[in-house]
């Protein structure tokens, strides 16, 4: 990769990573001091609608950063589309356990420390083999090279997503 086009990639991660920071820090804050006078079906449309923005802007940076011929972008997006429907599915489990979380103020039960961690280690193996799944699917219509900077750009938004996420939620108390 040119280091033009590293440039490039950098200053899209930044402004994408300042676009979903910002609206995760709206959705903490709304929710930490409004959980309680929400009703569950408000803040349940909230994180649809904040989900939904993060989606486009993932696929928005990966559109932007993937050089694709005509043919490998006829082929990609539909493969694309199937794989983040099912990522969607996946993360499902995980917007359900920050809402949960958010709800109970940080305050939770052994039991329910207990699960939350085994759900949130489910959600990251869930993910990791629907990654590993769709390694072939993906390099059956891209070059190896485009298959793994898909990779890199997916893991990236991810990690950006999670690290934002997680440090707008409190800790847990003893």
């Amino acid at each position: 990769m040119s280091r033009m086009k590293e440039n490039s990639l950098v200053a899209v991660l930044l402004t994408a990573g300042m676009f979903l920071l910002s609206c995760a820090l709206a959705f903490a804050q709304d929710n930490s001091s409004q959980a309680a006078a929400k009703p569950a079906a408000s803040i349940d449309q909230d994180i649809s609608m904040l989900r939904k923005d993060i989606r486009s802007q993932r696929k928005q940076l990966i559109a932007a950063n993937m050089s694709l011929t005509s043919d490998e972008a006829e082929k990609f997006w539909p493969i694309y589309d199937q794989y983040v429907g099912e990522l969607v599915q996946i993360n499902n489990t995980k917007y359900d356990l920050i809402k949960q979380y958010v709800q109970s103020s940080g305050s939770l039960t052994a039991e329910q420390a207990d699960n939350s961690v085994k759900q949130w280690l489910g959600v990251d193996q869930s993910v990791s083999q629907l990654r590993m799944k769709y390694v072939p699917i993906f390099r059956k219509v891209l070059s190896a090279q485009n298959t793994a900077l898909f990779y890199q750009l997916e893991r990236r938004v991810q990690l950006m997503i999670d690290l934002q996420l997680a440090s707008q939620l409190p800790l847990v108390e003893p």
